[in-house]
């Protein structure tokens, strides 16, 4: 039990540090919060958002999973995207994966993957599976795992455009931009992927996120 007695102690040290540099900083956040982004990211513990994009806690809105997927059948992240649309007004969705996920190494193991994890990364298989051939022109290993986590983020932007809730954002009018970027654990940075979405038209959907 000393690890979790550590983590109260650590607590305890940020909320003091956080005041002593900032005494208005919890009182701030006791008020609404009112973020301007909407982050879909990946459950992996070294991709903190708020940390890697050098925010504090009230100015992102934080859905995370495993391969930071968009899934039209995950009540969770389904839940958290109409919050975050329809009551905190965010005008950035950010699907943001990183590269050497484990989630899209597995799916891309040709043994099957059993129990809720292989029903959850079933369409990064697809995925995959849809890819080979450019895939498989990839010596590197290292290289083609890179490339999968970038298809992957770029297919969860497609499927974004396609949720009835993003739909209906934009068919009243909400300011709502679709971004996919990418993060490497080797050097900290952020990389945008280019395939960003504003609005609903349906010619700009198809120009940048098209099937991979």
């Amino acid at each position: 039990m000393k690890l979790l007695r550590e983590l109260f102690a650590s607590n305890q040290e940020w909320a003091e540090r956080a005041v002593a540099e900032d005494p208005e900083f919890f009182t701030r956040l006791m008020v609404q919060q009112a973020p301007q982004f909407f982050w879909v990211g990946c459950s992996d513990s070294r991709v903190p958002s708020t940390q890697i994009t050098g925010l504090v806690p009230g100015e992102i809105f934080v859905h995370r999973n495993v391969a930071n997927l968009v899934a039209p059948w995950d009540p969770n992240g389904l839940s958290a995207l109409q919050y975050a649309t329809e009551y905190l007004g965010v005008k950035h969705l950010i699907i943001c994966g990183h590269y050497g996920c484990g989630g899209v190494r597995a799916a891309m193991q040709e043994s099957p993957l059993d129990g809720p994890i292989g029903q959850w990364l079933h369409p990064v298989r697809e995925l995959y599976h849809r890819n080979r051939r450019e895939l498989d022109a990839i010596a590197d290993k290292e290289a083609r795992w890179d490339r999968l986590c970038e298809l992957n983020v770029v297919e969860q932007v497609r499927l974004a455009c396609t949720l009835q809730l993003v739909v209906a954002a934009w068919d009243r009018g909400q300011n709502l931009a679709i971004h996919g970027w990418i993060y490497s654990v080797r050097d900290g940075r952020l990389r945008d992927l280019d395939v960003t979405v504003l609005g609903n038209s349906k010619t700009v959907q198809a120009a940048a996120v098209a099937r991979p």
